[in-house]
Formats: structure tokens, sequence, C-alpha cells
């Protein structure tokens, strides 16, 4: 079955009762600052995923590397280890990532396949240049189909002045923040 989408209500209980941490994926510096809005406001575990074989620094290599490893489906290797002790401490996990080629890049697969996220609520955050999350949220529920997937905070590139006030709303809808 595909991930099953909570209520409010049901997030909200959720979100209250254990630790949660933002982990994400930035290649520009988007989804990087959006975290950090987030950690800012929250005081929340952060962790950036790193890869073992970074992709280029060059944006039009990147875009080359990224659909080659989206059409090709792989799982880029993650540089960054989470131990089984430390992620069963976090109840919700925060993912954020860019929207590339319409989907979430392939490292967010790697590491949604990586760990479990049985019981879990997955709060989604992209960052994108138009593509709002495409068909990013069915991709994250076909691979965590366990998790409960909350309502997600799509930004614009960086999300600009609004960006405070538009996370702090969205923490507020998923009762992650008063």
């Amino acid at each position: 079955t595909a991930g099953v989408f909570t209520t409010h209500e049901e997030a909200t209980a959720k979100t209250r009762t254990g630790k949660s941490l933002i982990i994400y994926y930035s290649w520009s510096g988007n989804t990087r600052g959006v975290a950090k809005e987030i950690a800012r406001q929250t005081g929340f575990d952060t962790i950036e995923l790193e890869l073992e074989k970074p992709y280029s620094t060059n944006y039009n290599t990147v875009l080359n590397e990224a659909q080659r490893d989206q059409h090709a489906q792989a799982r880029p290797a993650l540089k960054t280890k989470i131990t089984r002790e430390k992620w069963a401490e976090y109840d919700t996990i925060i993912i954020g990532y860019p929207n590339w080629w319409a989907s979430i890049p392939m490292p967010i697969a790697t590491l949604l396949e990586s760990y479990d996220f049985s019981g879990k609520t997955i709060l989604p955050f992209c960052s994108h240049g138009g593509g709002r999350f495409g068909q990013s949220l069915t991709a994250i529920a076909k691979l965590a189909p366990k998790a409960k997937i909350a309502a997600g905070l799509s930004v614009h590139y960086s999300g600009g002045s609004s960006l405070g006030k538009d996370v702090e709303k969205w923490l507020k809808k998923n009762g992650v923040k008063k």
C-alpha cells in the first residue's frame, strides 16, 4: 500500500510525543537555507546528507547527472550514516530536498530505503524553481509505505522574504509549533 496520509489531529498527536529530526539534501543551498530556518524555529537536530561521490558543482553537469540517476533509479551511496539507536529516538522526520525532474533526488530515495520509517511521521519540504512538489510526495509514499506523511512545504527557490512566516505557518499546521 502507498503511504498513509494523516489527519491534522493524528499528525499533531504523534509529533508531540517524541523527538524530531531535520534531514535534508541540498545541491545549490536553497534547501539548506530552508532547513536552517526550520532548525532556527524549532531547535531540532539537523543532518545534511552527503554523498560518497558528490554530484558536480557545475549546474549543467549536475542536471545531466541527476537525470541519469533518476532514469536509472540509482541509489547513490550516502557518506552520512545514522546509527539504528539514534534513528530510533526520532518519531518525526522532516525531510528536505530540491525538486529534481519533478521528483525527489535519488539521494533521498537512498535515505528512504536505508532506514526504517515504520510508525514515523514524515514532514516533507522541497525547494523548487516552479514545479512545486511534482511527483515527489508520491515517490516518498512509495519508498516509505509504513510512514505517515503529513502536509508538506514547497518553497520557491530560497523562499524569499516570506520564508520565516511560511515555515512558521507550516510547522503550526503540522502541530510541530504552537
